[in-house]
C-alpha cells in the first residue's frame, strides 16, 4: 500500500514537473525564460528596431578575432589566439548588443505617453519606482523614484501643466519628512527637460543623500500618501499616442 500511495506521489511530481515545462516554454514572462531564450528575444527585438545592430555585433566579433590572430602569428601557438580572439569576440558582440538594445528600446517607446517608466527600469535596485503616481485628464503624467539622490518626481505632457503638477507634488513630498531633498524633473526634448534616452544616468548622477535605511522608511511614509490619492484609470507602462489609444487608456481599456 505504502509502495503504491509512494509511485503515485512520484507520478503526480512527474506530471507537474511537465506541466511546469511547458507553461515556462510558452510564457510571455521574460522571468520564466532561460538565458538563451532571453538573449534571442532581445536580438530579435534590437534588430527589429535597430537593422544596425548586426553590423556593430559582427564589427566587434570580427575585430576580437583579427587583433589575436595577429597576435598568434608572432606568438605561438596561433589557434590559442584565435580561439581567444573567438571568446573575447563574443562577449563584445553581447556588450554591443546590450547597448544596442537599450537604444532601440528607447527608439521604440520615445514619443509614447508613460515612457519615462522605459527609463525607470534602467534604474537599479537602490532606487524605489512608483509610475504614475497622478495625472490628469490630458495624460500629463507624474511618476517618482526614491533613491541615494533622493525623491526625484518626473513630470511628462505640456510642459506648463507638468510644471505646476511636479510644483504641487513637490509641496507634498516635502511634508513626508523634514529636510528630505525632492527633485523635479521634465522629461522632454526642448530646453531644461531632460530626454528619454538621458533620464536614467541623469537621475543615477544625482548626489547621494540618503542611505539604504532612509530609502526604505521615506519609501513607506509616501505608500501612506498614496493611499489618499484616487485611484488613476492608467494602464502600466506606455500608451498609445493616438486619439483612440489615448481615450481607451484613460478609461483603463
Amino acid at each position: 500500500m505504502a509502495s503504491e500511495r509512494a509511485k503515485q506521489l512520484a507520478e503526480e511530481q512527474k506530471a507537474a514537473k511537465k506541466a511546469e515545462r511547458l507553461r515556462r516554454k510558452h510564457s510571455t514572462d521574460p522571468k520564466d525564460w532561460g538565458q538563451l531564450r532571453q538573449i534571442r528575444e532581445v536580438y530579435k527585438v534590437t534588430t527589429q528596431h535597430d537593422p544596425k545592430a548586426n553590423l556593430f555585433m559582427g564589427g566587434a566579433l570580427a575585430a576580437c578575432i583579427v587583433v589575436f590572430t595577429v597576435i598568434g602569428v608572432f606568438i605561438k601557438p596561433w589557434w590559442l589566439y584565435l580561439i581567444f580572439g573567438i571568446l573575447f569576440g563574443v562577449l563584445a558582440a553581447m556588450s554591443v548588443l546590450t547597448w544596442r538594445a537599450k537604444s532601440a528600446t528607447y527608439k521604440r517607446y520615445e514619443g509614447q505617453k508613460g515612457s519615462a517608466e522605459v527609463a525607470m527600469s534602467m534604474l537599479s535596485k537602490d532606487w524605489v519606482k512608483s509610475p504614475v503616481i497622478t495625472a490628469n485628464r490630458q495624460l500629463d503624467i507624474v511618476h517618482r523614484v526614491v533613491g541615494p539622490g533622493g525623491i526625484v518626481l518626473i513630470g511628462e505632457g505640456d510642459p506648463g501643466r507638468v510644471r505646476a503638477m511636479l510644483a504641487t507634488e513637490a509641496k507634498k513630498h516635502e511634508q513626508v519628512r523634514y529636510g528630505v531633498k525632492v527633485t523635479t524633473l521634465v522629461m522632454g526634448d526642448r530646453e531644461n527637460q531632460v530626454p528619454l534616452d538621458k533620464l536614467a544616468d541623469h537621475i543615477k548622477k544625482l548626489p547621494k543623500v540618503l542611505k539604504p535605511t532612509e530609502v526604505t522608511d521615506i519609501s513607506n511614509r509616501l505608500r501612506a500618501l498614496d493611499s489618499m490619492r484616487p485611484k488613476i484609470p492608467l494602464p502600466k507602462g506606455p500608451i498609445p499616442t493616438s486619439a483612440k489609444g489615448a481615450r481607451q487608456a484613460v478609461r483603463g481599456r
